[in-house]
């Protein structure tokens, strides 16, 4: 795609898990961009560290003695990211008041990934600790961590590409179903919106 084919004058990114983070550095520190879909992602950075200009962002890490592995090898995570809330890891956390754009935050409530619920509730209490109001929440009770387009399958697991293993992603099929079928429609929305 050609930035000439870009609408303009502003940018949006939709990201899932670590794309989301990335979506939410760069409408922190790229002002071109204005609209960010952060789905199922985390408040501060992680796994390793994000560097701009003069300025490294720490990645949060994954403590693997915190994994758990089932009989059919399959990893659950959830309890293994290190706390983003411990003050030790406050040079992690990515500082999106200083964005200018808007934020639309999509959750599944079944997330087994890693805490996602929780981290879009501290991304929320940051923006207003700092007097804003430029984001929106979607969260859906029963939906698990990758909630992408309508009709695309449901997977309960996945193979992670950052881990390279078979990761629990949470979720029930009919509540994750619903979750991608709304989310979608108000993924839509907002970017008409704030493009």
């Amino acid at each position: 795609l050609s930035y000439l084919k870009v609408k303009g004058p502003g940018v949006g990114v939709i990201g899932t898990g670590k794309g989301a983070e990335l979506a939410l550095s760069m409408i922190t520190f790229l002002p071109e961009v204005v609209a960010a879909v952060c789905i199922s992602g985390c408040s501060s950075n992680t796994v390793a560290d994000l560097h701009y200009g003069e300025m490294t962002l720490p990645g949060l890490r994954f403590d693997m003695n915190k994994v758990s592995v089932s009989d059919t090898g399959v990893f659950d995570t959830f309890e293994a990211l290190d706390d983003p809330t411990n003050p030790a890891n406050s040079p992690c956390t990515i500082p999106i008041e200083k964005a200018e754009g808007h934020f639309l935050l999509v959750v599944g409530e079944d997330d087994r990934m890693w805490k996602s619920s929780l981290y879009a509730q501290l991304a929320i209490g940051r923006l207003r600790q700092h007097g804003k109001e430029n984001f929106a929440l979607l969260s859906y009770p029963g939906a698990g961590h990758r909630i992408d387009p309508p009709s695309t399958p449901f997977c309960q697991v996945a193979v992670d590409r950052v881990l390279g293993v078979p990761v629990l992603g949470g979720g029930e099929s009919k509540a994750h179903a619903h979750a991608q079928e709304h989310s979608w429609g108000k993924i839509q929305e907002f970017l008409h919106l704030h493009l």
